[in-house]
């Protein structure tokens, strides 16, 4: 599998993906973002003149400039002492600072850093690899990572670049100031996440209200409206609302039905209008959802998990998290939920808190620019969407320990408490159900369960398990049979078909009529403690076959629709439809044994029952097997524990919720080790690299024999080329990036860059002020000789140190690298020559079995005067069909889908 380098949508750098083949220009190599994208996550830098000259111009250390900084200096400095006499406790008062001046501030990573000149005034292209005792900077991105643009879109970040510029930057901080008023902004510093922690709480609580209450009134007004009669009643009021103080909703005289409306009293004619209604108002409400998500924010589809764990894996999805996504999120959400459909709001509600993270992360530059500290934020915010969805702040925090985070210290796990309970007291201030819960099926338990239904909640674990691993492959098949047919109709078109047929099916069986929460609130209900009961689970009689057989078609029907429902282009989650299905079945499982104990109170195994008191309470037995079912599909384990357990409050529950939770991964485990979060993450080519990911199959090989070798590469020698040289090597391979050598006989790896920074000098340093001529000689090595003002030294945008391995390194350990340090590449050298390249995104491919073809083509001869376009080696590997997608070396079926181009792309 070694070779060139891929051109897939996801091609990897260092000579594997092509970024465009639609221009080859030097000024279209990167093009700045217009300003329409600040509401995005990830971003370019602005190559605007105004945005250079705001934060220092590459230029500025150019050596006509008299400009004589200090360099950086890591001692630690001696602070004055308060007590020590009255010049130095006022000193510390006023802050002021110590005679060495501090060292400026290096800029972000996503922004043009600005170089630290040396005191002799030496400028950017002289800056070379000798020690600080030669006078020169000791920027820690001088010789080390490089400066850098922005991260483009679909690409991965540097995690050890930027979690070296935060250090950097705390450095600064520590050595700016002392005394009070060093204290004072490191407490502003460090108050700055908190802050967008809180905030992030309280629109999140705000935001789940409105969807409660706005897709309530909608679902509502599919069956009927409040009228405005003697009870006071409004049109904008939901069934509950208007009805509100009734024990039961059928004697509320405010609420009419269509049918009543319309002055229609027969069985049969009541019957067809209130059906029609019904068909009309959810086919209408699933239409706006996809209008608005085509239309407005095409990443407001689906639950958004998959993409959440990968942008936390640290991938870049520009709009991902924008403002538009957040708003066509919310409102989509509010219309699919009450066409009635088969999906959830739980799973997008932590989509809907991660934009809003981001939205308040654009405040504050220091985490803003830092990628890493970014994600760190967005894992503690998407604790708030799963506590405002099950009203379960410490369910939330497992739920991101345990499902969504990449990388997860313990600051983020206090961060992401606070984070989630100040959602969940936001929610419960505004009371949108004016019931005291936070969620609609909250319910509590008078009974406490008996050894011998240890058994038949087993069995529920067990059905949990099979259900969830056929729905991951019956999702996967509907999924990939849609993006292979071509006939198919557009998304929209899909949407009302699916919505068409689901109100169709729902409107005839009496339990699917109702919306999804009130199924489960009714499911999960114990009928001693039960006021209201729309859908008669609880009536005299109701024990019997009849209601057993209902609520396992149900379940079937639920489970179809579910299948087709999830993955179609509106907002949709998964997790309250597993737990419907799994209520419906636990609740049958319930009615069963309380036939059985009923009919047989003397049989041995019910001789702990009371006599008095119901010995079976079909309730339980639902939200066990909402539990087992929630497993079976997501995988996850404790946080459904914690979540069922703030669900119901009942401590002497958690042990048959861990059973039956126990029971469900093992058999769901028994069909593939992926959750249904993880199946989309590799149906659509995600470069996902789980870094506590125990159960992958790694070749035990070295990684000589997969690696990109140096003879199917495009690299860079360190003298030889000039500015019209770089750019045709640019126009003509479409890389993300290229490895630097010596010389081509040699090939002693001297660094790597990308295809942004390299882009980026070259369109610079032709346009005023410098204004190179093309001819100009460039080098990515120390000369000496060399005149700054007419040569091109790229040695500070490039990576001095790469890391690197020895070819001869197996491939597990390759595979943890990628995994612990979220690499982006690794070089292979042997005795510092350049032997390959590997990338994340072949690792990816490796990891998940994809079919493996090469797409080989031959590139043009190197010009050795030049340094040879792949030095005379071997051809190289790239390819873009006429369309502009590339694909190359790895990578799996041609995706000719146009509905599918957002959810391919390339990792570097």
């Amino acid at each position: 599998m070694s070779g060139a380098a891929q051109n897939d949508p996801f091609a990897s750098v260092s000579a594997s993906a092509p970024t465009s083949s639609s221009s080859h220009s030097p000024a279209a190599a990167h093009t700045p973002p217009s300003t329409d994208d600040r509401d995005e996550i990830d971003f370019l830098a602005d190559d605007s003149d105004n945005d250079v000259a705001g934060q220092g111009h590459v230029l500025d250390d150019n050596p006509f400039r008299d400009d004589s900084n200090p360099p950086l200096s890591f001692k630690r400095k001696q602070k004055p002492s308060a007590l020590s006499g009255p010049s130095r406790f006022f000193s510390a008062l006023t802050g002021s600072p110590s005679q060495n001046h501090p060292p400026q501030r290096p800029l972000r990573g996503g922004n043009i850093p600005g170089g630290t000149n040396s005191p002799q005034g030496n400028q950017q292209s002289n800056i070379n690899t000798a020690g600080p005792k030669d006078g020169l900077s000791n920027d820690w991105y001088t010789e080390g990572p490089g400066r850098r643009v922005g991260y483009e879109d679909m690409t991965a970040i540097d995690w050890i670049f930027e979690y070296t510029k935060e250090r950097q930057r705390l450095r600064v901080l520590s050595s700016s100031a002392s005394g009070l008023l060093g204290y004072v902004q490191h407490f502003i510093d460090a108050s700055q996440v908190w802050i967008i922690l809180v905030l992030t709480g309280l629109l999140v609580g705000v935001i789940a209200a409105v969807i409660d209450v706005a897709s309530d009134w909608l679902g509502d007004l599919k069956l009927g409206f409040c009228s405005s009669g003697p009870e006071g009643g409004r049109f904008y009021l939901s069934k509950s609302f208007c009805c509100y103080g009734y024990d039961q909703g059928s004697k509320c005289a405010g609420w009419k039905y269509w049918s009543e409306a319309l002055g229609v009293h027969a069985v049969g004619g009541r019957w067809i209008v209130e059906y029609v209604f019904y068909l009309l108002f959810s086919v209408t409400l699933a239409y706006c959802a996809a209008l608005l998500v085509q239309e407005y924010a095409m990443y407001a589809k689906h639950s958004g998990i998959p993409e959440i764990k990968t942008v936390l894996g640290g991938y870049v999805i520009r709009r991902f998290l924008g403002t538009w996504t957040l708003i066509t999120k919310s409102m989509g959400l509010v219309l699919a939920v009450a066409s009635g459909m088969w999906l959830g709001k739980e799973g997008p509600l932590v989509h809907v808190a991660c934009c809003c993270a981001n939205l308040f992360i654009k405040l504050f530059s220091n985490i803003r620019d830092n990628e890493a500290r970014k994600r760190e934020v967005l894992s503690a915010a998407a604790a708030s969407g799963i506590s405002v969805a099950f009203g379960s702040p410490i369910g939330g925090v497992l739920f991101s320990l345990e499902q969504l985070s990449y990388y997860f210290p313990d600051k983020t796990m206090w961060q992401s408490f606070v984070c989630a309970m100040t959602a969940a007291v936001c929610l419960q201030a505004f009371d949108p159900f004016r019931s005291g819960k936070l969620v609609l099926y909250q319910t509590k338990y008078s009974v406490d369960w008996h050894g011998f239904e240890i058994i038949p909640y087993a069995v529920l674990g067990i059905f949990g398990g099979v259900y969830g691993g056929l729905f991951i492959r019956a999702n996967m098949a509907v999924a990939r049979w849609k993006k292979s047919q071509s006939w198919l109709p557009g998304p929209i078109i899909q949407v009302l078909a699916v919505a068409l047929l689901t109100a169709l099916v729902n409107y005839p069986n009496f339990y699917m009529k109702v919306q999804s929460t009130e199924l489960v609130s009714s499911l999960f209900s114990e009928c001693s403690r039960v006021l209201d009961d729309p859908i008669g689970l609880c009536r005299t009689g109701t024990a019997s076959a009849r209601t057993i057989i209902l609520l396992i078609f149900a379940a079937v029907l639920g489970f179809f629709l579910a299948t087709i429902t999830f993955g179609l282009q509106i907002p949709a989650g998964i997790i309250l439809p597993s737990m419907a299905i799994g209520a419906l079945t636990g609740r049958a499982v319930g009615i069963v044994m309380e036939i059985w104990v009923d009919n047989h109170p003397k049989f041995f195994v019910f001789s702990s029952c009371s006599p008095d008191v119901p010995c079976i309470t079909p309730g339980t037995y639902a939200i066990i097997g909402a539990s087992a079912a929630l497993a079976g599909v997501t995988r996850m384990t404790v946080s459904i524990v914690v979540i069922m357990f703030e669900l119901t409050g009942a401590l002497t529950y958690v042990l048959p919720i861990m059973v039956a939770v126990m029971i469900s991964k093992w058999v769901g485990d028994a069909f593939s080790r992926r959750g249904i979060y993880e199946s989309w993450i590799h149906f659509n080519e995600y470069p996902f690299l789980d870094n506590s990911e125990e159960t992958l199959i790694i070749p035990d090989m070295p990684a000589s024999q997969i690696m990109t070798r140096i003879e199917d590469l495009i690299v860079l020698t360190a003298t030889g080329h000039t500015i019209s040289s770089l750019n045709t090597i640019l126009d003509m391979h479409a890389y993300r990036g290229f490895p630097v050598i010596s010389d081509p006989r040699e090939a002693i790896l001297l660094g790597y860059i990308s295809r942004a920074e390299l882009s980026y000098n070259l369109r610079t340093a032709t346009q005023p002020p410098r204004s190179l001529a093309p001819e100009t000689e460039t080098f990515f090595s120390h000369q000496p000789l060399a005149d700054p003002r007419t040569t091109l030294d790229l040695r500070p945008w490039m990576d001095q140190t790469p890391l690197t391995l020895p070819s001869r390194t197996n491939l597990h350990l390759v595979v943890s690298y990628f995994q612990k340090l979220g690499l982006r590449y690794v070089l292979f050298t042997d005795r510092g020559a350049l032997q390959g390249v590997l990338t994340k995104k072949d690792v990816w491919y490796v990891l998940n079995g994809a079919d493996e073809t090469r797409r080989t083509g031959s590139a043009p001869a190197g010009n050795p005067r030049h340094g040879g376009l792949g030095l005379g080696l071997g051809s190289a590997v790239e390819g873009a069909d006429e369309d502009g997608e590339e694909h190359g070396l790895l990578r799996t079926e041609d995706n000719d889908d146009d509905d599918d181009e957002d959810d391919e792309a390339s990792i570097l």
